[in-house]
């Protein structure tokens, strides 16, 4: 079986749940506090030495890192990725965008004020968060998800982060195409929750 070394309020771990239970497959999780350095130590650093989660462990041993390449290996072969190669590398386009110009702000955002109580620098992580989200909402003005192809992990991927934007104190208001995408994506099939633990 699969073991999911995991965190509830990391929103790159919950992408890896939201796959995993859309999927229908089993797993099991090793919670961390990742506040208190339990991915620091020397046998975590074994399994991921960036020290983060999520890691994906396989039943042989072998171990896999960075939520995106996670989703990106367990969509492989379904619907979540697309198989036309222009549709596949659109949803890494997107994918990418969520790392570099994305996650970087929102996520920050959030975990300096929902686990830090930490304000001092939240000014340009608001900025350039909302910068994304301006960027996100002039591409769901025209298409309901990312990859052009339904609902896929490129949506999976952006999605963690944006539906928790208010605990970064972010506001959605001005994204009215963005809010009916986070609807959609909370319809799809097999949606869980961030804080869900256990699924069906």
């Amino acid at each position: 079986m699969l073991t999911l070394h995991d965190n509830l309020g990391s929103g790159n771990a919950y992408k890896v749940r939201l796959l995993l239970a859309q999927l229908g497959r089993p797993f099991r999780r090793i919670e961390y506090d990742v506040t208190s350095g339990e991915t620091r130590t020397p046998e975590y650093l074994r399994l991921n030495p960036n020290g983060r989660v999520p890691a994906l462990e396989f039943p042989d041993g072998r171990v896999l890192a960075e939520s995106n390449a996670i989703l990106f290996y367990l969509a492989e072969g379904t619907d979540y990725l697309p198989g036309d190669a222009f549709a596949r590398a659109r949803a890494l386009q997107w994918m990418f965008f969520e790392q570099y110009s994305h996650e970087p702000y929102i996520a920050v955002a959030r975990y300096w004020l929902h686990f830090l109580d930490r304000r001092d620098g939240l000014e340009e992580k608001w900025q350039k968060g909302h910068q994304a989200l301006a960027v996100m909402e002039e591409h769901l003005a025209e298409h309901d998800f990312f990859a052009g192809t339904g609902y896929s992990i490129a949506d999976i991927a952006l999605y963690a982060y944006s539906h928790v934007a208010d605990e970064a104190e972010m506001d959605l208001a001005p994204y009215p195409a963005l809010r009916r995408w986070l609807d959609r994506v909370a319809d799809q099939p097999g949606h869980v929750l961030i804080s869900q633990a256990e699924f069906d």
